[in-house]
């Protein structure tokens, strides 16, 4: 198959020892990757207890042996170029270089829930923008550095841990400046569909879909890069496309995705809040012919 990962989000809702399980189930069923959230508050998750994303990570390795472990997405609303760099280069030593750093621009609602300030898309782009290349020059070493909305000096410490190399880094993009940050910068793009593609029909999903798609390849050559340099990963199932709603649903995304050129397909792990639950065995059974 055209997929070369097929990966799951564990959503950070509720104690450790309710979603340890479930880090232990997709190490076993053969996943490649588990995601968390990094979000300060959900909609999705009134109520709820939202754990932090890394310290999450770093229970999750372990409490597993194979699987990758990754942010789908760490949030630039709240997170800076020295501390992201830091917690990233901890836990993929600790990990033993299983992170994949996922990144993007957040949401205005943790922005409120941070700083009090509910953040315009043009101030969430050019946060995001110096939130990966402020991350990228501190793992190159610098030791000062200055973008538009952040910036640091007098860095004295090293970039990582002896012998440890630098995590996958994942961009999520929707809109064409998203799209040439990840393209210049990512080691793999992630999309969703954005905002507003939730109340998509399939099709018009899909369609959607296949357009980010032309963008991102567009995005790439201006960037001087190669479309395949890059990894093209998909988030389904928080609109209407539903993969693990039946095993022949689950192989018809994969055959939607890998027509769109995506190299990672990712889905929701049975215990998810927002009616996103599904049955185990439906990904069990789907991953056994996948496999």
């Amino acid at each position: 198959m055209a997929l070369d990962r097929i990966s799951v989000v564990i959503p950070p809702v509720g104690a450790w020892r309710e979603q340890e399980r479930w880090y232990r189930w997709a190490d076993d069923v053969g996943y490649d990757v588990a995601y968390t959230y990094d979000h300060l508050t959900h909609a999705t998750a009134p109520g709820m207890w939202l754990s932090e994303a890394f310290t999450t990570l770093t229970a999750a390795a372990g409490a597993t042996e194979r699987i990758r472990l990754g942010t789908l997405v760490a949030s630039a609303v709240f997170r800076t170029p020295v501390t992201l760099a830091r917690i990233a280069m901890t836990v993929q030593d600790i990990t033993g270089g299983r992170l994949v750093l996922g990144l993007g621009a957040g949401a205005p609602t943790c922005a409120l829930a941070h700083h009090g300030v509910r953040e315009d898309p043009r101030a969430m782009a050019a946060r995001f923008a110096d939130v990966v290349r402020g991350y990228t020059a501190v793992l190159d070493g610098a030791t000062d550095w200055e973008g538009t909305t952040l910036s640091f000096h007098g860095l004295q410490t090293t970039a990582a841990p002896e012998g440890a190399s630098r995590p996958e880094l994942l961009l999520a993009a929707h809109g064409p400046r998203a799209l040439a940050l990840a393209a210049a910068h990512a080691d793999t793009w992630n999309t969703y569909g954005g905002p507003g593609s939730t109340a998509l029909n399939p099709e018009e999903y899909w369609d959607l879909l296949a357009r980010q798609a032309d963008g991102f390849a567009r995005a790439c050559a201006d960037a001087g890069r190669t479309p395949g340099a890059v990894r093209r990963s998909l988030l389904l199932g928080f609109g209407q496309v539903r993969p693990t709603a039946g095993v022949d649903a689950y192989l018809a995304a994969v055959e939607r995705a890998e027509a769109l050129g995506f190299d990672e397909l990712v889905v929701y792990a049975p215990d998810s809040p927002a009616g996103m639950g599904s049955d185990p065995g439906v990904h069990e059974r789907a991953l056994s012919r996948l496999r």
